[in-house]
């Protein structure tokens, strides 16, 4: 009988590379947050400069991340995970060696290749272990994936700023290369070797021609993001274009890279990936125009305003330990974009000589949002998704959320385009307090959710 319910559980052995790969990713996106300026000081580059260290990785990620999803839920996580993890590692080195900021920014792009893959193999085993176990699999794990995958990015500034401190800024990328020498052990001796669905049946073909028009759409878009301008609307025209052609291929073709017409039946999904962004946004926002605000006019050195942050991250650690283990999403969902709207707020009350009681109070309230939203968010997909198509509609739910990071991060530049100064930051906050209420807009009228993760 012992024999039997060790058969029928979760397998424990996987948790530790899953949870592993999946931080790779965020860890790196907000580490950089505190890193920019003693980077921009070393190599005499402004920030214009300076800020394709965060685009160059947002671009390669939201690119990537639903691309190596559909090729983990056709051929199984196991080598994308070992390559990608790989990868990983030499860009870390080549961040580390870097004599120029052109190739740091290379190194930022492998980067964001190389940690695609940790997120979507991550879910497409745990759904896995629900079909080869023929029950769900313990909310839990969804918990833990979630403080791996999205609650992580909150104490990047933190490791950074301990990092720099140290050793410099070259320690931040310096620190990828253990951490993916350990996803690479794990995933060797952990991960299962045939995993794909349907071993010794004819395989999907993959849609490469959808995967090149999803990426020229994609890139062109984020591209005019990264830098919004009148001389740059051709990047619009030509997003639009190849999205056109995207969708007209997607919707003939028999395989599709993103089946659209399964997207388009299900609302629900497509209202996640919009509540995704929109909470990415306030979310990075947050990370990276109060990290600057804290080191340009609170005058708080790298460290310190990594410490500052770190309420955030231990708030999020908590909040989601303490509902993880409830499946259902609506109140999370709701609670967390409350939470957020009144972080925006508070914003609008902070200045040069705020005391460090009320920067606290608001990293602790951004750790609520940022808590249940990533949560919430996270487990709508894994159960509104259709189950052969999870890795790579996990991967969308990173390409929305950093979609979500480069709006933040292109507002952030355009309000702080004379310093992080406190006007700034209050203008950021009215723009982020419209997100914010959208966000409650599309989230409390949406009465599927309800039913998502709940019992029985």
């Amino acid at each position: 009988m012992s024999r039997t319910r060790v058969t029928d559980a979760f397998d424990r052995r996987l948790i530790a590379p899953m949870m592993l790969g999946a931080t790779l990713n965020p860890v790196n996106t907000s580490m950089i947050a505190v890193s920019l300026v003693p980077i921009g000081l070393a190599f005499g580059a402004p920030p214009s400069e300076t800020a394709w260290l965060v685009s160059g990785l947002y671009l390669a990620t939201a690119v990537g991340q639903p691309v190596v999803g559909r090729l983990i839920d056709v051929h199984g996580p196991r080598r994308l995970y070992l390559v990608g993890t790989a990868l990983a590692g030499l860009a870390g080195v080549l961040g580390a060696l870097a004599p120029s900021l052109w190739v740091l920014v290379i190194a930022r792009v492998l980067l964001g290749f190389g940690t695609c893959a940790g997120y979507p193999a991550a879910m497409y085993l745990i759904r896995s272990e629900g079909t080869r176990t023929g029950q769900d699999s313990p909310a839990s794990v969804l918990a833990l994936l979630a403080m791996a995958s999205q609650t992580v990015a909150v104490v990047g500034p933190t490791i950074a700023g301990v990092l720099v401190g140290l050793g410099g800024w070259r320690a931040v990328f310096a620190v990828n290369v253990p951490l993916a020498v350990a996803c690479l052990v794990l995933g060797a001796l952990r991960l299962p070797r045939h995993t794909a669905p349907g071993d010794g049946a004819a395989r999907p073909r993959i849609d490469l021609l959808g995967i090149a028009l999803f990426t020229v759409t994609l890139t062109t878009l984020l591209l005019f993001l990264m830098s919004p301008s009148a001389g740059h609307w051709y990047l619009v025209l030509v997003a639009v274009a190849a999205a056109a052609v995207f969708a007209v291929r997607e919707l003939r073709t028999t395989n599709p890279f993103v089946d659209l017409r399964v997207l388009g039946g299900n609302p629900a999904l497509v209202a996640t990936y919009v509540r995704a962004l929109l909470t990415f946004t306030i979310g990075y926002a947050f990370i990276y125009g109060f990290t600057q605000w804290l080191q340009e006019t609170r005058g708080l050195t790298p460290t310190q305003a990594g410490l500052v942050m770190l309420p955030m991250f231990l708030t999020t650690v908590v909040v989601t330990a303490l509902t993880g283990r409830h499946g259902a999403v609506r109140a999370k969902l709701v609670v967390g974009a409350v939470a957020q709207v009144v972080l925006v707020a508070l914003f609008l009350v902070l200045g040069a000589g705020s005391g460090i009681w009320l920067l606290v109070l608001v990293a602790v309230v951004g750790g609520v949002g940022m808590g249940l939203g990533g949560l919430g968010n996270q487990n709508a997909v894994y159960h509104q998704s259709e189950p052969e198509r999870t890795a790579s509609s996990a991967g969308l739910l990173r390409t929305f959320s950093y979609l979500g990071a480069i709006v933040a991060a292109a507002a952030t530049g355009g309000f702080f385009a004379h310093g992080a100064d406190t006007p700034g930051l209050h203008r950021l906050a009215v723009f982020l307090l419209v997100v914010g209420g959208i966000c409650l807009v599309v989230t409390l009228p949406d009465r599927s959710l309800a039913r998502v993760g709940a019992a029985g």
